[in-house]
């Protein structure tokens, strides 16, 4: 484990696209965040505490609670206050999957269990029973429907590769595949998950619900779960990347007299690309430990930042291929973002291109940072009184990302980035019970109570969660409503065939910007022709129909200017 957020490390490209760290006594693979290592609560405490980021309010578990079910209600999690809201009626989308599950257990047709491969840090939110006096979920499950559920740990970061793995040998090891959103058309190509669209037309997920569903109703459907207009995967995820600063430091009176006298306006979040680097510039003052903000630069992981700076260039937003498959990057808006990219490192650390999540968090921790864009729970681990190893507790505030002018409009945009999606494996001999299990895990009542747990890192994304008092209690009030907001402005990184090899692409080239081996425009003619090649081989025919069908999933809000 790192034994300072600022160890150096040597980061190694991994085949699949993201960073493999190595050095010293730490030898761990930067799939997540180091947060997000929680695969049981009684590891919690060693694998964050380096860094100041371990939560200290995790409940130990309890019998399962005698059954007090709310008036009308067919089931959900009692035994501790508020358990109602959780709780749901037979026509409810929970509801309906757990009496299709009954009614399956009955006729014979349930399997005795459901295997999920499940990334370890994200396990302990269905098996750690959360709030005090409640069961897990694993429990409610096994206890509503008879049907154990199997939950097998994937290394974090390996996901994609156990899963190519099983379906490439046939080795029927899982019933259910959890892997990075992005990653549906290229299993789904492989015939390795199946299409859900009729499980989905029978029990009525309801994931576009306006009150409950996922924020874009149809449009954040067809983002999160679907692939070439099919229904390939269930979002167990909201890894929105979404952007945080320090009160402390803009609402320091000497500090806005001094940013007002030398811009000429005041300080606050900033709303354009052109004022965070104006304020990135103002607080970077490394000889005293602060950075002017530290959204990530190195492989892997850094180009999610490239493309916010990319794709708000346009109004309503800046594409990455036309309607054609032609790429788009090889382009003055291509070439712009990159430069812009590249000058972001001069209010970064001086190893920004080597700094990984647990860096990042661990330098915010530590009040090291003015500005950072993150996953969605940075302020759950790092703003928590329990966490005595934070110097930020109380200092953290939240903001919609930058943009930038278009057309009189402001163009915000921020990306969604790894965030696991769960697929039925098209070789199990029980498809529709699966596909029970993720309709209920993935419906709103039992995922807000399943996100809320600090056990893993499930991040809030519907509308039901981010009016939910557990959730807002986790994560807090002030964050809630940005990242609402934010991933109403989401764009969706490449979700077609080839995506990884799409990323590689971009990611080397960046890298090569990064440290002046190649100027913007060479690097992005490069990639172009890179992407050119992988069309071709990919099959452009897919690619296209891809590229037209996942236009739905991109955002048309625009914000005044």
């Amino acid at each position: 484990m790192l034994t300072s957020p600022h160890d150096k490390i040597n980061i190694h490209h991994a085949a699949d696209g993201r960073s493999v760290a190595k050095g010293g006594k730490y030898v761990h693979f930067v799939s997540r965040v180091a947060t997000r290592l929680l695969s049981a609560s009684s590891r919690l405490a060693g694998v964050t505490a380096a860094i100041g980021i371990a939560p200290q309010f995790i409940r130990p578990g309890r019998a399962f609670a005698a059954d007090a079910l709310a008036p009308g209600m067919i089931g959900g999690p009692t035994g501790f206050a508020g358990a109602e809201r959780y709780q749901y009626g037979p026509d409810t989308p929970e509801g309906r999957a757990i009496e299709a599950a009954k009614a399956l257990k009955g006729a014979g047709k349930a399997p005795a269990k459901i295997v999920l491969g499940l990334s370890d840090g994200s396990i302990g939110q269905l098996t750690q029973p959360f709030p005090k006096g409640a069961p897990s979920i694993k429990e409610l499950w096994e206890k509503e429907t008879g049907i154990t559920l199997e939950i097998v740990g994937v290394p974090n970061g390996q996901e994609f590769t156990k899963t190519m793995q099983d379906i490439s040998t046939k080795g029927g090891a899982f019933d259910i595949y959890a892997v990075e959103w992005n990653r549906l058309g290229d299993l789904a190509e492989t015939g390795g998950i199946i299409a859900l669209d009729d499980y989905v037309a029978a029990h009525k997920p309801e994931w576009d619900d306006p009150e409950r569903g996922y924020v874009g109703g149809q449009a954040g459907v067809s983002l999160l779960n679907q692939y070439r207009g099919q229904t390939y995967g269930v979002s167990l995820d909201g890894d929105f990347q979404t952007w945080n600063y320090r009160t402390d430091l803009f609402n320091d009176e000497a500090e806005k007299k001094a940013f007002s006298d030398k811009h000429g306006y005041e300080l606050a979040p900033p709303k354009t690309w052109k004022q965070h680097s104006e304020i990135a510039a103002f607080f970077h003052r490394p000889d005293k430990g602060l950075f002017g903000s530290t959204d990530l630069r190195n492989q892997g992981w850094g180009y999610t930042n490239w493309y916010q700076r990319y794709v708000s260039m346009g109004n309503p937003n800046q594409y990455l291929f036309d309607e054609s498959g032609a790429p788009l990057i090889n382009s003055d808006a291509g070439v712009a973002a990159t430069l812009e990219y590249v000058d972001s490192l001069s209010h970064h650390s001086p190893d920004a291109i080597s700094w990984g999540w647990p860096e990042q968090y661990g330098n915010f921790a530590n009040a090291g940072a003015a500005m950072t864009c993150a996953f969605s729970n940075l302020p759950k681990f790092l703003d928590n009184a329990g966490n005595t190893g934070s110097k930020v507790t109380g200092k953290v505030g939240s903001m919609l990302p930058p943009g930038r002018e278009v057309d009189g409009k402001l163009i915000q945009r921020t990306v969604l980035w790894l965030n696991l999606s769960a697929s039925v494996s098209s070789q199990s001999k029980n498809p529709e019970a699966c596909y029970l299990l993720l309709q209920w895990l993935g419906s709103s009542r039992i995922y807000s109570w399943m996100t809320a747990n600090p056990g893993g890192y499930f991040d809030p994304f519907q509308l039901a969660n981010f009016s939910d008092p557990l959730v807002r209690e986790t994560y807090h009030d002030y964050h809630m409503d940005i990242v609402r907001e934010s991933v109403a402005r989401t764009v969706p990184t490449i979700n077609y065939p080839g995506a990884t090899a799409f990323h590689n692409a971009l990611d080397e080239n960046l890298m090569a910007a990064l440290t002046k081996a190649k100027s913007p425009e060479q690097a992005m003619a490069d990639t172009e022709k890179q992407w050119k090649r992988i069309a071709r081989r990919t099959g452009e025919d897919k690619l296209i129909e891809a590229i037209k069908a996942n236009k739905a999933a991109w955002p048309t809000i625009t914000d005044a200017a």
